[in-house]
């Protein structure tokens, strides 16, 4: 399925790597000595990492069928650590940050002259539940898109002729499609 596993991962880690140190660099203590765990994680953030970015160039719908039914048991000699789909899924949100920064950084592609705009709805539950929502309460709004209502966010990407991604942005569902154009940081 995937003919360049070891090179996304050897991009991916020697970023992980060198982000680890800026964010060592500069954060700065709180003067209190916090218990911390010495222990390393069973699986490192790189290749929590590459198998979130292989899930997205697969044919698989859903994460945990291709977690389950590819990486545990195909890729067994690639991620020899696995860990449970719970895990996995408590891990993705530890490195959820640094793969952001990683798109920002490293594969955003650039303006050829010819780019395309589009929006997608990001549902944060569904439309009957929003009142009752607790989650994003505060920040997700009621929306409309070409398939009905929905309350959650959209996704407003910007392409180039090639398809690569130029700019993104997350908007609340209320915003129309076309104001983060006006918006000079986006375009």
């Amino acid at each position: 399925m995937f003919t360049n596993i070891v090179e996304v991962f050897c991009i991916i880690d020697d970023f992980s790597k060198m982000f680890d140190q800026a964010m060592t660099a500069h954060s700065i203590e709180d003067g209190q000595a916090k218990k911390r765990r010495n222990r390393k994680f069973k699986m490192s953030d790189s290749e929590v990492m590459t198998i979130l970015v292989m899930f997205h160039h697969s044919h698989y719908r859903d994460l945990k069928s291709f977690y389950l039914k590819y990486i545990c048991t195909q890729c067994h000699s690639l991620f020899p650590e696995t860990v449970s789909y719970n895990r996995f899924v408590e891990l993705q949100q530890k490195v959820a940050y640094k793969l952001i920064a990683f798109l920002n950084m490293c594969c955003l592609g650039e303006c050829t002259g010819i780019s395309f705009v589009d929006s997608t709805p990001l549902r944060a539950c569904h439309i009957k539940r929003e009142r009752s929502h607790k989650t994003m309460k505060g920040l997700a709004t009621k929306g409309k898109c070409t398939m009905g209502w929905f309350y959650g966010f959209k996704l407003h990407i910007v392409i180039n002729d090639k398809g690569e991604i130029i700019k993104y942005q997350i908007t609340p569902a209320n915003v129309d499609d076309r104001a983060p154009l006006k918006d000079d940081a986006f375009t």
